[in-house]
């Protein structure tokens, strides 16, 4: 019983194309509504919510969908195409809108401190009273004179990190005041790209759990922890090239935080259609899960052995227990690390004076590296074991995380998100796994629904209430969130009992085969 890892990896495209998505849009798009649109954190986090209160109901419903579509190309295959290309014209049109925004918001004033004087002009954001981070109430003027502004402005694009840490703490405020200023005197320019954002979520949803699904459509049960494995490294793929691009574009950087992302946006949606294509050309999705059928005969763990006829049978009281604890734990997990992800292009920025860029891609290095022994590792001592050294390696970063500030160590930070990579890894490559091995082969789709309906459930929530803690007490409580509810998943982690893989014992020749 051998893992095909190439035909894995043809598989895998559709989550390389999905995470290449989702880490350009989780990176930008709260840049955009707060330094372009002047939107506060909290209500950032309301739309940034936005993709999971779609996911809640539309993940579980394409999930079904796809399990009954009978389709020349497959069950999946079809969802994966449409959505993919309508989301890809979507995500370049709101670069488009997004640059109209810009045009509005005078863009000269931010580039290196030379049109400062610009937003000087506007004596009613100059002398407003603003809050820094630590509650300070502060007149913009009055703390530096326009010449000053300036002269701190060029120091930022040198490089200077207390001429960032101040540019952050009085200018930006400002300047994200006359942003919404604008934005509330024409408000078309916002709802047109909130429109393109919600057809963008729309079409991303439609193929989420099919591409998902497809997986578990075309490899036999015991093997699913190695192949899940082989798919989040294909999903790690994804994001790290973003971050790498990121970096080569200038994202991260103080100076460019009111840039144009057209071209940026372009790129990204380029490798999705590459990816795409990539698949179309390698997975034959009706041939590969005729295979995997024919597999599982072979080797006695046929799903349609336990099935009442419908495809799917009902759960015993200790396994509906348990389904409802890993889902438990699935939310749980996710309102730390979605905290984290979503708001941690900002927090950089201003508390930790770093490029996020970097910082992301040594986690999803750590991921990659990570992925494959894991997937090993789990199939010898259980996937539940595995998970709860997971989310005890993913505590513990965030635990040393909170304590990190500017002028700490850049290294540390390092790695403590390289921690959080490998405790990732672990917990994605088999939590998955756990759920869909209580469904049979009719409702894998449906069952792939409900896993990410516990994790966007938890993600539909956790941006919004980050979000208003950290205008409530400041950007700093973030870390402390995330610990607690990563630490709570590992209680509701302890009492499961069923979803575990149970390795076959090999005979014969086949027990001297240990590559595998």
């Amino acid at each position: 019983m051998k893992l095909n890892y190439w035909r894995t990896i043809c598989v895998g495209f559709a989550f390389f194309l999905i995470c290449a998505f989702w880490q350009a849009y989780d990176s930008i798009i709260p840049k955009i509504l707060t330094d372009k649109f002047g939107m506060a954190q909290g209500w950032s986090g309301v739309i940034m919510a936005l993709d999971n209160v779609l996911a809640l109901f539309m993940l579980p419903l394409f999930g079904t969908f796809s399990d009954k579509c009978r389709s020349r190309f497959g069950k999946r295959t079809p969802f994966i195409i449409v959505g993919t290309i309508v989301a890809v014209i979507a995500f370049v049109g709101l670069s488009f809108i997004d640059n109209a925004q810009l045009n509005k918001l005078e863009p000269e004033a931010y580039v290196d401190g030379k049109g400062v004087g610009a937003l000087y002009q506007h004596e009613d954001i100059i002398t407003a009273k603003l809050k820094t981070h630590d509650g300070e109430e502060y007149v913009l003027s009055e703390k530096y004179s326009e010449e000053e502004m300036r002269s701190i402005g060029q120091r930022v694009a040198e490089g200077d990190k207390e001429a960032a840490e101040i540019w952050d703490t009085y200018y930006v405020p400002a300047r994200q005041a006359y942003a919404a200023k604008t934005t509330a005197n024409n408000r078309l320019i916002l709802v047109l790209f909130m429109s393109a954002l919600l057809v963008t979520l729309v079409a991303m949803s439609t193929f989420r759990s099919p591409a998902v699904a497809l997986m578990p459509d075309v490899t036999i049960k015991p093997l699913r922890s190695k192949a899940n494995a082989v798919i989040n490294l294909m999903g790690s793929f994804g994001g790290i090239l973003v971050l790498v691009l990121g970096m080569v574009f200038g994202t991260g950087k103080a100076q460019n935080e009111m840039m144009s992302y057209i071209t940026f946006f372009s790129v990204i949606a380029a490798v999705m259609v590459i990816a795409l294509i990539i698949f179309l050309i390698t997975v034959k999705e009706p041939k590969f899960v005729r295979e995997m059928e024919e597999d599982s005969k072979k080797f006695g763990v046929d799903d349609s052995a336990d099935d009442d006829g419908s495809g799917s049978r009902k759960l015993t009281k200790g396994e509906l227990t348990s389904l409802i604890l890993i889902l438990a734990s699935v939310a749980l997990w996710f309102f730390g690390y979605n905290a984290v992800t979503s708001k941690y292009s900002v927090y950089a920025g201003k508390v930790l004076n770093l490029d996020y860029n970097m910082t992301l891609i040594i986690a999803q290095a750590a991921a990659i590296i990570s992925y494959l022994p894991v997937g090993i590792i789990s199939s010898k001592i259980g996937r539940k074991k595995a998970i709860l050294a997971g989310v005890v390696m993913l505590t513990v970063s965030f635990l040393v995380a909170a304590f990190l500030r500017a002028g700490s160590p850049a290294i540390l930070m390092n790695c403590m998100f390289a921690l959080a990579g490998i405790g990732w890894a672990t917990i994605n490559v088999n939590s998955f796994p756990m759920v869909v091995e209580l469904a049979r082969g009719g409702n894998v789709g449906r069952y792939t629904g409900y896993y990410y309906t516990a994790s966007m459930a938890a993600q539909v929530l956790t941006p919004i209430l980050s979000g208003f803690l950290m205008d409530a007490f400041g950007l700093s409580i973030l870390f402390p969130y995330a610990v607690c509810f990563v630490a709570l998943a590992f209680v509701t982690m302890l009492f499961v009992k069923h979803g575990d893989n149970k390795p076959a014992a090999k005979k014969g020749l086949e027990a001297l085969d240990v590559g595998d």
